[in-house]
């Protein structure tokens, strides 16, 4: 349940496998969670249909990194045409700006003809990153997001991806679940590592060219 955390008590809390949710984006308080199985994608394995890998090779959207977080938790936030609702309320809303101020958490976003058309958040943490939420107002902006996202942790030296569950938009990319254990085992061992975020000076379409030509050719 919601009280008054600190930035470090949501760090330890996250090295620790918790994740916070809200029933509803109206709620007025959230809760931790640890689920006893947790959803994880490949990063250098991604499962990329076709048809998305020749769209991303053509590079359709401008993509940038933390430079409209609040836009991107406020578009995951939003109710859509296929999410009525969603699980982020204003206390996580609050909680997630503190810890991007504090460099833990981070935005990639998709922009065309310089409007937000896309993106997504989450949180890195040494070598594992954990997805919080996506969304998109154009077609495939948020798939777009997510195969650049991939080939930054690719490049940056991430081992994971946690998703936290499985869901149908996500199983077309290789999502899979991992026990508990499990994953805390990953994690721990993804604590150890610098992992890169940023990519300070990084030229975006070489990264993703890049990961794309290593990656499995999927059909």
């Amino acid at each position: 349940m919601e009280t008054d955390f600190t930035i470090a008590d949501v760090v330890a809390a996250y090295k620790c496998g918790l994740f916070p949710m809200a029933e509803s984006r109206d709620s007025g308080i959230f809760y931790w969670y640890d689920p006893p199985m947790r959803g994880q994608l490949p990063i250098a394995d991604l499962h990329i249909p076709a048809r998305l890998r020749r769209t991303a090779l053509k590079f359709p959207f401008e993509v940038r990194i933390d430079t409209a977080f609040g836009e991107v938790i406020d578009g995951c936030a939003a109710a859509a045409k296929n999410r009525p609702e969603t699980w982020i309320n204003k206390g996580i809303k609050d909680l997630f700006n503190a810890l991007h101020e504090a460099g833990y958490a981070h935005s990639l976003e998709v922009w065309k003809d310089g409007k937000l058309a896309g993106g997504l958040y989450g949180m890195a943490l040494g070598g594992a990153f954990m997805g919080e939420s996506m969304f998109s107002l154009a077609r495939d902006a948020s798939k777009i997001a997510l195969v650049h996202l991939c080939a930054r942790l690719w490049q940056g030296g991430f081992t994971v991806l946690d998703t936290q569950f499985v869901n149908p938009h996500l199983k077309q990319f290789g999502v899979y679940e991992a026990p508990r254990e499990e994953y805390l085992k990953k994690l721990r061992a993804a604590l150890n590592i610098d992992g890169d975020f940023r990519l300070a000076g990084v030229d975006e379409r070489i990264l993703v060219q890049n990961y794309l030509a290593q990656s499995p050719k999927n059909s």
